[in-house]
């Protein structure tokens, strides 16, 4: 856990994993408690400041923005979560295809991710969206499906440097088979490199989510979400700026903290970029003539 140790003394990290604990222990408790019923809608409580009990405040329905956001994190964990691991699956695979496999499977891959990288995921997941409804699952498998093919492009090149080295080659010789030269030690000295690309999915699945939903193509209007909150308050935005900082501002820090915790994540997993494992330049002491 030697990586662990330097990830939490790395102050970009530890703030970066602070953010993300909140948002998964947000969407953790707000299964089973919200201070409000993120649904309720009250009358009487129309445009509530920020105080108490209603920490964040009320929308124009008097619904409290706190218990939104929080069961909105539910949506996020959910994306994030999902189209990461999607997209970590496809990488993997393509990236092992376009890189250890015969010439004319890599040619065909390379050709592939080619053409699929071409189409624009955000414009994939509304054609998906519009044809089957929205639903969170069209927009996971299309954020998986368009940055997993980011991750082999990225991957491909990475594993294909790790597999001239010197100790593959030494393994090859060995007698070890690809599978388990690939296991052994390709996708581990490349891992630095998928975990970046991992990060970078989740936030971009996160910003993907929460922009299908303030246009009204992804989570539908029962299955909270901060884009959807984002949109619903926006156009109160003259009268209320306020409360339309609130879902902009979840939004924006954990895409932020995903993005910041892959790089440090790859810093404290790489010795040889972490700064406080590099050795330090000896001084010579100067020669008096």
């Amino acid at each position: 856990m030697m990586w662990f140790r330097r990830l939490v003394r790395n102050p970009v990290g530890a703030v970066a994993l602070g953010i993300i604990v909140i948002v998964v222990a947000a969407a953790a408790v707000s299964a089973v408690w919200t201070p409000f019923d993120p649904r309720d809608a009250d009358a009487y409580a129309r445009w509530e400041p920020p105080g108490w009990p209603h920490v964040l405040g009320t929308d124009d329905t008097g619904r409290d923005i706190l218990s939104q956001i929080m069961a909105g994190a539910r949506t996020t964990v959910f994306v994030a979560a999902g189209a990461g691991l999607i997209a970590t699956m496809i990488g993997v695979l393509l990236a092992s295809l376009g890189a250890l496999t015969a010439r004319p499977v890599r040619e065909v891959v390379a050709v592939l991710v080619d053409v699929l990288i071409a189409f624009p995921v955000l414009l994939i997941a509304m054609m998906l969206s519009a044809a089957f409804g929205g639903s969170l699952w069209v927009v996971v498998w299309a954020v998986g499906i368009g940055y997993g093919v980011n991750i082999a492009r990225v991957a491909r090149a990475e594993l294909r440097r790790v597999n001239r080295a010197d100790f593959v080659l030494a393994a090859r010789a060995s007698g070890l088979t690809r599978g388990q030269i690939l296991v052994r030690h390709l996708l581990p000295n490349a891992a630095p490199v998928f975990i970046v690309q991992l990060s970078w999915s989740m936030a971009a699945a996160v910003l993907a989510e929460s922009g299908l939903s303030y246009l009204g193509f992804g989570s539908s209007v029962t299955q909270p979400s901060w884009g959807l909150l984002l949109a619903e308050l926006q156009r109160y935005i003259t009268v209320h700026p306020l409360s339309v900082v609130w879902p902009g501002l979840a939004i924006t820090a954990a895409v932020l903290a995903l993005n910041l915790l892959g790089d440090a994540i790859r810093e404290a997993t790489d010795p040889t970029l972490s700064r406080r494992d590099r050795p330090r330049a000896v001084q010579t002491p100067e020669v008096i003539a």
